[in-house]
């Protein structure tokens, strides 16, 4: 089983990026603020090499990526991996598995939409694969903040480490002084 260190570390994180698209996003209290802590999480992986993986829930229904996110990701310089899924928990989707295995990483940074749905059985499935899982709680949403807050404590309970964009972000860089860290800092004031 992988130790939960509760501390993200670039040479061990894949940022998972759970279903922020059109339709779904629209219905979000919180989507602006959602989008910008996502947006963070996306600068600091491109920053640190960290990959990253989008997935869809039903694009058929729900819509592609949310008009901001993918403006956000064409900027990136290397297209994230896209996994189109049926399934509420991403582990349900053979694309998605072979995705992630072929990172070779066990750390899962979560992010999206909806807490407690999607994003809480991905977190659930990889926890009971042995992975680190982190969920970024101010890079999440639920329609209902009580549903949002909720899933959150029973995350945490599960053996998650419930976390913010920030702290991912810092957590990440590691250090001071390095060039890795002015990006980061341009990042933040930018978001």
């Amino acid at each position: 089983m992988f130790p939960a260190t509760g501390v993200a570390r670039a040479d061990s994180a894949l940022l998972v990026v759970v279903d922020i698209q059109d339709r779904l996003a629209r219905a979000m209290s919180r989507r602006e603020a959602v989008l910008n802590r996502t947006a963070l999480l996306l600068s600091v992986a491109e920053i640190t090499g960290v990959p990253v993986i989008m997935t869809r829930q039903y694009p058929q229904g729900l819509g592609d990526f949310d008009t901001e996110l993918a403006e956000r990701v064409a900027m990136l310089p290397a297209a994230p991996v896209v996994a189109d899924k049926t399934s509420f928990d991403c582990f349900g989707e053979p694309a998605f598995c072979d995705a992630v295995a072929a990172t070779g990483r066990r750390q899962l940074i979560l992010c999206g939409m909806e807490t407690h749905i999607c994003v809480t059985q991905t977190a659930l499935s990889g926890l009971g694969e042995g992975m680190d899982v982190h969920v970024v709680a101010d890079a999440c949403c639920s329609q209902s903040d009580e549903s949002h807050a909720t899933t959150l404590h029973r995350l945490r309970g599960a053996g998650a480490t419930v976390t913010v964009a920030e702290s991912v972000a810092y957590e990440l860089v590691q250090r001071a002084g390095t060039e890795q860290f002015k990006a980061l800092l341009k990042a933040v004031k930018g978001v």
